[in-house]
């Protein structure tokens, strides 16, 4: 089933667009065409999007703090028979109940550049030096460090924890040399081990040794046997005989997304930050883990 979704914002169009894709993921069957309206914030530009809307019926999911405009796009939807949701109405209605007052409606303030804008700035800039084990002996500044072999995700999980405002850096693991020497010097950061199962990384490192039209036999970084299903295993050995001597946290991205493994990593910081609030996120995944 196809279904039109119309998202409608009067500023970046991020959290409609998160809300709508988190929604309809849930529905295997439906297939969405998104029609993205964002920066609407004038009658003249909502109206233009209004005779859209009719051509193509579909879920209307809109974030609007003009009284205005939310009035005019609602009665447009009623009078043809469209849902039409607003997707931080709950919230903050919850919000208003719980806090005793309601919030003062601004366009794009979560978007302002604020001391949480910049620290992403910063973060982000932080992943980029530090990719791959640059600068290694400025790592000590990181909020967490992520090691691992080859292909294990380290860099994208970086860039999305930096997103968050969490500066991370990552150092790779290489066959037959000794773990780069700053590993055994950092104290501020969280050190976390990554690893994926031999099978899965030894084809992800094929298809990376066939994107770069690399054969087995050449030589170079991704030459020679990376892809070699024997040594890709040897080296999750060493890795994670290294994370156990070390007592560092390890996470199997196997069938992880960033996003989970970000997760789990954020866990991990609350954890180490509030041991109080750690005790009692670790008896919650245990008991999700029984299940």
């Amino acid at each position: 089933m196809r279904l039109h979704l119309h998202l409608i914002s009067d500023s970046t169009g991020e959290t409609v667009t998160t809300v709508a894709r988190a929604a309809v993921s849930q529905f295997e069957d439906v297939t969405p065409v998104e029609h993205v309206w964002f920066f609407v914030r004038t009658r003249n530009q909502l109206e233009k999007v209004l005779p859209i809307i009719e051509t193509l019926p579909g879920l209307v999911l809109y974030t609007l703090v003009s009284p205005e405009l939310r009035h005019l796009l609602q009665e447009h939807c009623r009078r043809l028979g469209i849902p039409c949701v607003a997707v931080l109405d709950p919230v903050m209605e919850a919000l208003t109940r719980l806090v005793g007052s309601a919030g003062r409606p601004q366009i794009g303030r979560q978007h302002a550049m604020d001391e949480g804008y910049f620290s992403r700035i910063e973060a982000m800039n932080f992943a980029m030096r530090h990719d791959d084990g640059q600068f290694a002996e400025e790592l000590e500044e990181a909020d967490v460090v992520l090691v691992g072999p080859s292909r294990t995700s380290k860099t994208p999980t970086c860039v999305y924890l930096a997103h968050r405002g969490i500066k991370a850096g990552n150092v790779p693991l290489l066959p037959d040399a000794p773990p780069h020497p700053v590993l055994e010097r950092l104290r501020r950061p969280l050190v976390v081990g990554l690893w994926v199962s031999p099978e899965v990384l030894a084809e992800i490192r094929a298809n990376r040794q066939r994107m770069l039209g690399v054969r087995a036999g050449d030589r170079g970084r991704f030459g020679g046997d990376y892809a070699d299903l024997e040594r890709v295993k040897a080296e999750i050995v060493a890795a994670r005989r290294l994370y156990a001597r070390m007592g560092w946290p390890e996470i199997d991205v196997t069938r992880r997304s960033v996003e989970e493994t970000a997760a789990t990593l954020y866990q991990l910081l609350q954890a180490r930050e509030r041991p109080e609030i750690g005790a009692l996120v670790g008896e919650a995944n245990a008991l999700l883990a029984e299940r």
